[in-house]
């Protein structure tokens, strides 16, 4: 089978057989980025242009040349897997693709959110267009096939060590494509066959080499690391304009502890452009004079705590970076040189360390966060403001329950910022003696990223309710809209009401007004 696309036009799920919508194209033959990985939640045009096909039926070509050469063995090709590579493998290119996947059939736990497996296929789909991993061009194309579509694969969250890359998860990927299994169509669970269907794509068809190149790479924490980046990212843009808010209508003075020559004598990159932008927010900012000297460092180090925030996730778009434009595999195949090199490119310890800086990161702007709204709910420390904002308090209650979950939130946030990077143990006979546990580590920062979300969206809602029980107007342009927006999509608190649905709401438009131009 030479294509992967059922004939005719792809069909979403449901009654009346619409076409999916697809959103952008993403054009295999150029670095990824973030952005294109969050597109792909949906229908996306993903192109293999010529350049890249040709690549990978060279790469191929050089596959079957040295299969030819009895003298050159290939991991997973003509051997077995993991610890049992001094074996041979089947001779069937078939059979050994269903060994290869049907021992890997082991995962647990929930599944992994389609979301994140579209873009895991996508980062897939790109490392084995590079042409060095020996698969034959129409694995590559139906990869591309099916991002046109809504189908996603069911994975499990639960199984891999992120050494040999992402074994367990992907295998459950490929068995979906194959038609096995479980998969996902505009978020109904479905039997992968039936969901192909649906989506008018046929099976993938795999040799053994085929197979083992779609696991054994880091796709999975690759993507989950740069979708948590991003949401991480997200949150800090968010912070940055709600602590403006927040000092605005507490009269603070922004002039003392944002002040340029303060913060240039500070010395950190990130310092000095947090502060700057949140000059520009502030501008106009008249503060009301009964403030005390110095604020509690939840308002006077926000510079320095978001600044070094900042710094953190620059380390971390430099490793997403590097992880979009590499390519997880083994062994890998140079036709140029007439190599085949086994090493450890499938070895997910850059995406380790950052994933757990990252969930460091996330845990302290929680913190942050979470401590902004305490003070905010404080008459001790909001500027006389009632008690948790309620407009009369005992006969309402205000932000108190929004401020339990938020405290539930930040606890949960941190206890999930354990490092993994570094807790290795060894497995598969000793041939897996060190692992970095990256994957999980980044699938816990998503989780991290999607809570600091709705802890953002809480301190809206409480600085939004702050103005409706007596806090002053915003006196700076940039804060005053701010505000406006907020009064548009959450009413006052006034009766009580369940507040989950506002916290959501001012979350979205926390997520509208900070999005970057390449985001929307």
């Amino acid at each position: 089978m030479t294509t992967q696309r059922a004939p005719g036009p792809a069909r979403t799920a449901g009654p009346t057989g619409s076409r999916p919508t697809v959103a952008g194209t993403v054009d295999l033959a150029r670095p990824l980025r973030v952005a294109d990985l969050r597109r792909v939640a949906t229908g996306v045009r993903v192109e293999v242009p010529a350049v890249v096909r040709d690549r990978v039926a060279r790469g191929r070509g050089h596959l079957r040349a040295v299969l030819g050469d009895d003298d050159r063995p290939v991991y997973g090709a003509t051997t077995g897997f993991g610890a049992l590579v001094g074996f041979a493998g089947r001779d069937d290119e078939a059979d050994q693709c269903d060994n290869t996947l049907a021992h890997l059939g082991a995962g647990h736990g929930p599944e992994i959110d389609p979301a994140v497996a579209r873009a895991t296929v996508l980062v897939r789909a790109w490392s084995l267009a590079q042409g060095v991993s020996g698969v034959s061009p129409r694995v590559v194309e139906g990869l591309a096939a099916m991002l046109a579509t809504p189908f996603a694969p069911a994975m499990p969250r639960y199984g891999s060590v992120g050494a040999s890359g992402d074994l367990i998860p992907l295998a459950y990927a490929a068995q979906s494509l194959r038609g096995r299994g479980w998969a996902y169509l505009d978020g109904q669970r479905l039997p992968a066959g039936e969901a192909l269907t649906r989506a008018g794509l046929s099976p993938l068809v795999l040799d053994g080499r085929d197979a083992l190149a779609l696991v054994n790479g880091t796709s999975l924490t690759t993507a989950a690391l740069a979708l948590a980046l991003h949401g991480v990212r997200a949150a800090h843009r968010a912070a940055q304009w709600l602590s403006c808010l927040l000092v605005d209508v507490l009269g603070c003075d922004p002039g003392q502890f944002v002040h340029p020559r303060l913060i240039s004598a500070y010395g950190h990159p990130g310092a000095v452009d947090v502060a700057a932008r949140m000059r520009v927010l502030l501008d106009g900012a008249v503060p009301s004079g009964r403030r005390p000297l110095q604020e509690a460092y939840s308002i006077r180090c926000v510079p320095q705590l978001l600044g070094a925030a900042e710094d953190a996730l620059r380390y971390v778009d430099g490793v997403v970076a590097a992880d979009l434009r590499g390519v997880s595999d083994n062994p890998l195949f140079f036709p140029d040189e007439d190599l085949v090199l086994h090493g450890g490119n499938f070895f997910g310890q850059p995406a380790a360390f950052a994933a757990d800086l990252l969930g460091t990161v996330a845990a302290q702007l929680g913190n942050l966060v979470e401590r902004q709204l305490d003070l905010l709910v404080d008459p001790a420390r909001n500027g006389g403001l009632p008690p948790m904002l309620a407009a009369g308090p005992g006969r309402q209650h205000g932000l108190q329950g929004v401020q339990l979950a938020s405290t539930a939130l930040v606890a949960e946030i941190r206890r999930n910022a354990t490092p993994a990077g570094m807790q290795s143990l060894p497995t598969n006979l000793h041939n897996q003696d060190v692992v970095p546990f990256g994957t999980q580590a980044a699938l816990r920062a998503v989780d991290q990223a999607d809570l600091l979300r709705l802890l953002c969206g809480s301190l809206a809602v409480g600085l939004r309710q702050a103005v409706h029980v007596g806090a002053r107007t915003p006196t700076a342009p940039g804060c005053a809209e701010l505000l406006d927006r907020l009064v548009e999509v959450v009413p006052a608190v006034d009766p009580d009401r369940p507040l989950d649905a506002d916290v959501v709401r001012a979350a979205e438009l926390l997520d509208e007004l900070t999005a970057l131009p390449d985001e929307s």
